[in-house]
């Protein structure tokens, strides 16, 4: 591959999340009856490849993403071909760079925080152009303009540093710059959002919530605000507002997995299953993969209603999804012994 044909991969939209929970799940539940998590977070996401997806040889194009550490160690390696899917398993908490790389050359890297106690499993799109020729302009989808907010240098620069500070868990830091920041442009609703962020890490959701209403109140349609401000409410347990507020995150992006995932979750947490699980299950039909620990809460809906043969039928779903799970045979013989005939 030619130097002209690697620089005709772009990376166009990665960031797709911010201090880890912009795009994930939220307390996710296993059945009682099951023992021994496998003890990590699960990096996952889409690859999309906008363009011929073909080298100059005619062949298609394949991407290795590699997971280091912060030593620069490797984790894991995935190789992708086309539009598909990429996920790691059992990553221990911490900080991360996902890196793309074409026949070892690197046209993209991503920086990833799983360090948040409230997120078992952090979603992290690529959108990549491809032209056999160079660059070109692809669509701007997921991210809008409307959700970037044009800060000076000073305040960039800022940002920066406290993007680096919370890299070290030095969220007093952080707080400190992001708030520098604000005092010069109390408009910046990104800032805000990303000052919930490190509160919401902390379990300050108090705190939190008062960012991300800021936030909001700034631009009422920011749908990173509302998913994070409605973890905030779950965490407060302040149910009725959560479901206000994940409802008009689902409104705003009815596709979105985890809107349906945390709109589904506060209702169980009040105790109203029978409707938690239309959004469970609608989660589930947008993602099915990165969303496949839903068929564990589902399951253990069902076997807290006596409906053992649906929830054998969600164990079932689930192993399709994830053959490799540690506890698949205690879930193996759930199936044999409930599944209908």
């Amino acid at each position: 591959m030619t130097a002209r044909s690697v620089m005709g991969i772009i990376v166009l939209f990665c960031i797709l999340i911010s201090a880890g929970i912009g795009s994930s799940s939220f307390g996710q539940t296993r059945d009682p009856g099951l023992t021994g998590r496998s003890g990590g977070k699960a990096l996952y996401g889409e690859v999309t490849i906008e363009g011929e997806q073909l080298n100059t040889n005619n062949k298609p194009v394949k991407i290795d993403l590699i997971l280091y550490t912060e030593s620069r160690n490797i984790v894991e390696r995935n190789t992708v071909s086309g539009n598909s899917r990429y996920r790691f398993n059992n990553v221990p908490p911490g900080l991360y760079e996902l890196v793309a790389e074409v026949e070892g050359t690197e046209i993209a890297r991503v920086r990833v925080d799983l360090r948040s106690p409230l997120v078992d499993d952090v979603k992290q799109d690529l959108t990549l152009g491809w032209t056999s020729t160079g660059p070109r302009v692809a669509k701007a989808d997921p991210v809008s303009a409307a959700d970037q907010y044009q800060r000076n240098s000073a305040n960039a620069a800022l940002f920066t540093k406290a993007d680096r500070a919370l890299d070290t868990k030095d969220y007093d830091e952080a707080t400190k710059l992001l708030n520098k920041i604000l005092t010069n442009d109390p408009k910046d609703f990104q800032v805000w959002t990303q000052l919930g962020n490190v509160q919401l890490i902390q379990s300050k959701y108090e705190e939190a919530e008062t960012s991300y209403l800021r936030a909001i109140d700034l631009h009422s349609g920011y749908f990173l605000a509302l998913l994070n401000l409605g973890r905030a409410e779950i965490g407060l347990q302040r149910y009725d507002v959560a479901a206000e507020v994940l409802s008009r995150a689902v409104k705003l992006r009815p596709k979105s997995s985890d809107a349906n995932y945390l709109l589904g979750e506060r209702h169980i947490l009040q105790k109203k299953g029978s409707v938690a699980v239309g959004y469970l299950n609608e989660a589930l039909k947008l993602d099915p993969k990165g969303m496949a620990d839903v068929h564990l809460r589902l399951a253990s809906l069902y076997n807290a209603a006596g409906m053992k043969d649906k929830a054998a039928a969600e164990y079932e779903a689930f192993l399709k999804q994830r053959p490799d799970y540690p506890d698949r045979k205690q879930l193996e013989e759930y199936i044999s012994t409930n599944k209908k005939p």
